[in-house]
């Protein structure tokens, strides 16, 4: 699976990059919105791992830019942010992600096996 990390945090990006390609996947990372959404274009992952507040655009923003192009097969998309307060999570999840995750993880292997089945799920619809 192709997967993007995006994420100011460079200990957040290198942690979940190395997780994900210790697992077969191959990872691309950005470090804030205005990158991510020219990452995300340019390569077409299969999956997004993507930080709701960040310099320049914020992840929905990128999600709603993204999806503005009329992607054919939209990746997995999944929202992090420290800020897990309901209405954090709602306002996140209102841009078409498939999913929120709350930052720190308590067992980063875990949000690969999450986006994983997430990504198992959509493509067998």
């Amino acid at each position: 699976m192709r997967v993007l990390v995006v994420d100011d945090e460079p200990l957040v990006r290198r942690s979940l990059s190395r997780a994900l390609a210790s697992q077969g996947h191959e990872v691309r990372d950005a470090e804030d919105g205005p990158s991510g959404l020219e990452a995300w274009l340019a390569w077409r992952p299969d999956a997004v791992l993507i930080d709701v507040l960040m310099p320049g655009l914020s992840g929905p923003d990128v999600i709603r830019a993204a999806l503005e192009t009329k992607v054919e097969s939209p990746p997995v998309m999944l929202l992090m942010s420290a800020f897990t307060g309901e209405e954090s999570v709602q306002a996140a999840m209102t841009c078409g992600a498939d999913d929120f995750l709350a930052k720190p993880f308590p067992d980063i292997f875990e949000v690969v096996v999450k986006l994983e089945r997430l990504h198992r799920q959509k493509r067998s619809v």
